[in-house]
């Protein structure tokens, strides 16, 4: 859609997005989306919101995403794991009583 926004997760981006990287991606966006590089001053506050908005979003995407082969849900070197389900216990086979 737009080249200008890069991927902000790992292992394309070897650490963490910062603020800035996840504000210019999302400005990136508005601008892209508006048809405006920068607002008339009458469209100033809803470009502004907008690029907060999708600001927000994109930080809580980062934050819940699980990256196979990172170290827990984004992080590099291994994977967010999940509690295994329980297993209920199998039944035993009750001894029968020899027929003589």
């Amino acid at each position: 859609m737009c080249r200008s926004i890069k991927t902000l997760r790992p292992p394309v981006l070897p650490e963490e997005a910062t603020e800035e990287d996840i504000r210019a991606a999302a400005l990136q966006y508005v601008r892209k989306v508006s048809g405006f590089r920068a607002p008339a001053a009458h469209n100033r506050e809803i470009f502004e919101q907008a690029v907060d908005e999708i600001a927000d979003a994109t930080r809580r995407l980062l934050d819940g995403l699980e990256i196979r082969g990172a170290g827990g849900a984004g992080k590099p070197g291994g994977t967010a794991k999940r509690p295994a389900p329980e297993q209920a216990p199998q039944p035993q086979p009750e001894p029968q009583p020899d027929a003589a």
